[in-house]
């Protein structure tokens, strides 16, 4: 892929039941997610398509892989241009590797890793020369922004600089529960880290865009989820809630009013 190094490249949603996630962020984010599996393939993963081009895929839990601690969840990819070598920089600034790195024929390379303080996420470099454009905040159904809640969040926005080139911007005070510290990739403002001690774990929390945040609330509790936070408006004047769906997996949208 032709994305600078430590872009958002994909997003990708483990679960249980496909056709149930299916069901549910098809009706509340206005996703297309492949009904069926591609002949002829070995796993049952599913391709997220936003109106104007892919997302992300949906990876099927097998009931092996939850015996073994795997649980449904969102994950990030972040697009690098040397996968072993951005592995070994990981590890060395106290990372961990939690899956070593693999090749799938014309996809690309890919690692599993997590951060010194334990927020999992993927390194990929993708097979194909085109850019990919899930993280994209000014289209609905795409990457808007990336939050990490973390137990120590300046070191933790330490990390992911050095190790991806992402640049602090605006420190936010936000009274009793700390400093949101914000952080541009590239020219562009695309995501916060703030320590929280409330988060089950360290991890990553995708904000993808809607048309309308309470429009889309509205669809979160018909289609079987919970809004958990929120909708709410956030400095800048964009809104954005937390919900869960129907497996119990946290996700996040923004949007206007």
């Amino acid at each position: 892929m032709s994305n600078r190094h430590g872009t958002p490249i994909w997003y990708e949603l483990m679960a249980k039941d496909p056709l149930a996630a299916r069901r549910f962020y098809n009706a509340v984010v206005g996703w297309e997610i492949d009904e069926s599996v591609p002949a002829g393939s070995t796993m049952d993963y599913r391709m997220i398509s936003a109106k104007d081009g892919l997302v992300g895929g949906v990876f099927t839990l097998t009931e092996d892989m939850c015996k073994n601690g795997a649980a449904p969840c969102w994950m990030m990819y972040i697009g690098v241009y040397d996968v072993d070598a951005s592995v070994a920089a990981i590890t060395a600034a106290g990372g961990s590797v939690q899956m070593p790195a693999f090749d799938i024929p014309n996809v690309g390379r890919i690692a599993m890793v997590s951060d010194p303080q334990g927020a999992p996420f993927y390194v990929m470099r993708g097979a194909s020369n085109e850019a990919s454009t899930a993280c994209d905040p000014d289209r609905a159904g795409h990457g808007a922004w990336h939050e990490l809640h973390t137990s120590d969040g300046p070191k933790a926005t330490d990390f992911y600089c050095a190790q991806f080139g992402w640049t602090k911007s605006r420190a936010v005070d936000m009274g009793p529960m700390g400093t949101y510290q914000l952080f541009d990739i590239g020219n562009r403002n695309l995501g916060g880290t703030m320590t929280d001690a409330h988060f089950p774990r360290p991890a990553w929390l995708v904000y993808f865009r809607v048309d309308g945040i309470e429009s889309a609330a509205q669809r979160i509790v018909a289609a079987g989820g919970k809004v958990i936070n929120g909708p709410m408006v956030v400095p800048g004047g964009g809104w954005i809630l937390n919900g869960l769906d129907p497996e119990g997996v946290m996700f996040a949208l923004t949007g206007t009013k």
